[in-house]
């Protein structure tokens, strides 16, 4: 689901090199077929959004929304498992899954970074789709969290969700969220990291780790490096498996 990688790398912290290849990547966003076309309207806009003239405010949009607070953490765990040692644990065995699959994600990133979890799903061909289910409940959270704050990043987690066919109230959410206090203002910062963890009912995420049943096979395996790059969507990928678009 080559989508996916579009996605992740928008989603990562933005650079000059997204401005260059901002009219690739929107051609391919229009040109893909696993979103309608009113999501895919909505991502070229978010694309156009991007100049060299506002790169700097976009930089400093991105720090005040993912890196204040742990609300729109861009770490999965971290909703899940806040600093409690159920964390560290599961981050080991994502990362195992990782190398399952052949992919080395070096140190740049914790294995739970959401566009470093994108992109590796984005090698999983029709299974993709049970990986995104499986973090559903926090892109949900997070969209709305995002709408909340009229954040054009919203716009991102909602195509996430239309890929994963996830069905998600998200109107009880909207309530939920209405009734949160912001943990990004100098004086909840103060504080967020001693609360606690947010947590999801039943077994919405798996407790914690992706499920064993969606584990890469052997003939999924894309032994390279990982790193969050652009492509040319027109040449076929060299992963061990036939990519889903």
């Amino acid at each position: 689901m080559k989508i996916l990688k579009v996605i992740a790398r928008l989603l990562d912290y933005p650079t000059e090199e997204l401005i260059q290849h901002r009219q690739e990547i929107t051609d391919f966003i229009l040109g893909d077929n696993t979103l309608d076309d009113s999501q895919r309207s909505a991502l070229s806009d978010f694309v156009a959004s991007f100049s060299a003239e506002y790169l700097l405010d976009k930089q400093a949009d991105y720090d005040g929304l993912f890196e204040r607070g742990r609300s729109l953490s861009l770490l999965i765990f971290e909703h899940l498992h806040g600093e409690s040692r159920d964390r560290g644990q599961a981050m080991v065995d994502l990362l195992s899954q990782y190398k399952t699959a052949g992919l080395d994600i070096g140190v740049r990133e914790l294995p739970d970074y959401i566009p470093l979890y994108l992109e590796f799903a984005s090698t999983q061909g029709e299974m993709a789709v049970g990986w995104l289910q499986d973090i559903a409940p926090i892109l949900a959270l997070l969209a709305v969290r995002l709408e909340q704050r009229d954040s054009t990043y919203a716009v991102l987690m909602h195509s996430l969700l239309q890929l994963s066919e996830a069905d998600i109230d998200l109107s009880a959410l909207r309530q939920q969220v209405s009734e949160e206090k912001r943990d990004d203002t100098p004086k909840a910062l103060d504080k967020v990291w001693e609360e606690e963890a947010v947590t999801f009912g039943g077994d919405a995420v798996n407790g914690g780790c992706p499920t064993s049943r969606q584990r890469p096979s052997e003939t999924q395996r894309r032994d390279q490096e990982f790193p969050l790059q652009f492509f040319d969507a027109a040449q076929p990928q060299t992963s061990g498996s036939e990519l889903r678009n």
